[in-house]
């Protein structure tokens, strides 16, 4: 399955109908009053939370969507149907942009959620609604108010309890296969992950959602490499796992431990306050342990004790995962 994160539809509500202009026309009644029915409402373009999708694919291949417009009024006083609503299905996360000015609409995250994004015109109103006093016998009607039209751009923010950060090739996709029924692409060549991969965990009798992110470079808060789409899906998540590859010398493992952290802040400091534990990965290898050390002694205090684990061997896992289930616990407690 194809991973689309972003897209801009165009979305048109239904115009309302005609009002009618019609009078009585009955064998003993040569001059019957007005009886023209007001036209009915036009459909409403409606987006709706399903928590069936995972992807905005189906946008990039149908980006207009038009509600049906009202039937116009007829007479006997007969009002036109309104038209259906048209409900789009968006998954869990989208975010509701305005495309031409940016401003936020919704931030839709609840399965059956929704949101009105271009409401129906409303129906003329037929000449029986204008008969008063003065004129018994009005021979006007109204025509049927058009409908919306709005650009929108949806954007896509995992809903996953833990996300996994670091530089390429630092494993995390073997760590998510390891823990989760997810298969991500691996291979030893960086940006192996090109797109969000989300896997279930479950462990001691609890399941949580950990998300696979593509990694960073450094110049990502300014959209280089995989950018803004990869710092958008950290906003949602409870707690994050800061992957490092500890097969490299120390140096190494603390410059990219600090490109992480900085392009994070630099994107929004905010993030750097998730919880967060870190990770030392590949200590199968021999050298792995010893360049742990070194790194930390340059690291310095973190938040937590770190974590020394091979994904490829399964080293260590369980202690990880004891660990997030605290830290979990703990997010949702302090919100």
């Amino acid at each position: 399955m194809h991973f689309i994160d972003e897209a801009t539809i165009t979305v048109r509500s239904g115009d309302g109908g005609r009002g009618c202009v019609s009078f009585r026309r009955e064998k003993y009644v040569p001059r019957g009053g007005p009886d023209g029915g007001t036209g009915g409402n036009g459909g409403s373009v409606l987006l709706e939370v399903s928590p069936h999708l995972f992807t905005l694919l189906d946008f990039r291949y149908r980006n207009l969507h038009k509600a049906k417009r009202g039937e116009h009024g007829k007479g006997k006083n007969m009002h036109g149907r309104n038209g259906p609503d048209l409900r789009i299905a968006v998954p869990p996360g989208t975010v509701v942009l305005d495309a031409d000015t940016g401003e936020t609409l919704a931030d839709l995250t609840r399965p059956g959620e929704t949101y009105v994004a271009a409401v129906g015109g409303r129906g003329g109103r037929g000449n029986a609604s204008f008969t008063s006093p003065v004129n018994q016998a009005p021979d006007n009607a109204e025509p049927g108010r058009p409908g919306q039209e709005r650009r929108l751009r949806l954007e896509l923010k995992l809903l996953a309890q833990f996300g996994l950060i670091g530089l390429p090739n630092a494993g995390k996709s073997t760590l998510l296969s390891r823990i989760s029924r997810a298969r991500p692409k691996i291979a030893d060549y960086e940006f192996t992950t090109l797109s969000p991969v989300l896997g279930v965990v479950s462990h001691r009798d609890e399941e949580f959602v950990v998300a696979d992110l593509p990694g960073l470079i450094e110049g990502a808060h300014r959209g280089a490499g995989l950018g803004h789409r990869f710092l958008r899906h950290l906003e949602r998540t409870e707690g994050l796992i800061h992957v490092l590859d500890g097969s490299q010398e120390p140096p190494r493992i603390v410059e990219a431990y600090r490109t992480v952290r900085d392009e994070m802040e630099k994107f929004q400091p905010g993030l750097l306050g998730r919880p967060t534990l870190l990770v030392f990965n590949k200590m199968d290898l021999p050298e792995a342990r010893g360049n742990a050390e070194g790194a930390l002694r340059e690291i310095g205090p973190l938040q937590g004790d770190p974590h020394r684990i091979s994904a490829a061997t399964g080293e260590g896992i369980g202690p990880l995962l004891d660990a997030l289930l605290v830290l979990g616990r703990r997010s949702r407690h302090d919100d």
